[in-house]
């Protein structure tokens, strides 16, 4: 069966940070996170079977679903609880579905980081258009990081919260890249950038 699919990010989060959980809240279409809960993204093809999966891992565990999301080949779903057992069972019940292992994933790749210091006044109104985070207020230092596959995007900005004192602008995990917005300081966002990389890189897979 593993050959069928194709496992494009698995990530567990243990514990959302405050910041990334709401801006959750604010994009979800599911059952609303809070902070301390434990989550897990996982994005396959084909991407038609998440419905299938999602149903598998929601009636084995009293994880929720947060987020199911079918983009042409790709398929998306996050769940997540405050027990972080009942997370990681979900997990392990879709890969048996699936055939696959946590080490069959596709290596998460950074494609691009940006640290713009000293934001400019009618720059920070136009990306404000488009944030669902916090406010970019001009004279910040802002952080575009992009990575692939997109989901892993999410287990990048809560590493990243945890060792900075940033904000959350915005954060796109769904087609090609994930990207995310942050700002602050140029001293915490170099931190937030180092730390994201970090994360990522840390993370076992194969080339994608």
């Amino acid at each position: 069966m593993a050959e069928d699919f194709s496992l494009r990010c698995y990530c567990f989060i243990d514990r959302m940070q405050a910041q990334y959980s709401a801006f959750i809240g604010t994009v979800t279409q599911g059952d609303l996170p809070v902070e301390g809960m434990a989550s897990l993204y996982v994005e396959m093809a084909p991407g038609n079977e998440v419905f299938r999966v999602v149903d598998i891992a929601v009636k084995a565990t009293e994880a929720k679903p947060g987020a199911q999301i079918v983009e042409r080949e790709f398929g998306m779903f996050e769940v997540h609880s405050l027990n972080q057992a009942a997370v990681k069972e979900a997990g392990r019940v879709v890969l048996e579905r699936l055939g696959l292992k946590v080490e069959d994933r596709i290596k998460p790749q950074v494609v691009s980081t940006q640290v713009i210091t000293n934001v400019d006044s009618y720059q920070a109104q136009l990306l404000n258009r488009f944030r669902k985070g916090s406010i970019l207020v001009p004279g910040e230092t802002l952080l575009v990081l992009e990575c692939a596959p997109a989901a892993y995007i999410n287990y990048a900005c809560n590493e990243a919260e945890k060792k900075a004192s940033i904000k959350i602008i915005h954060v796109s995990s769904v087609g090609r890249f994930g990207r995310m917005w942050l700002s602050g300081s140029e001293a915490e966002i170099n931190t937030a950038k180092n730390a994201a990389i970090s994360a990522l890189e840390e993370l076992e897979g194969i080339p994608g």
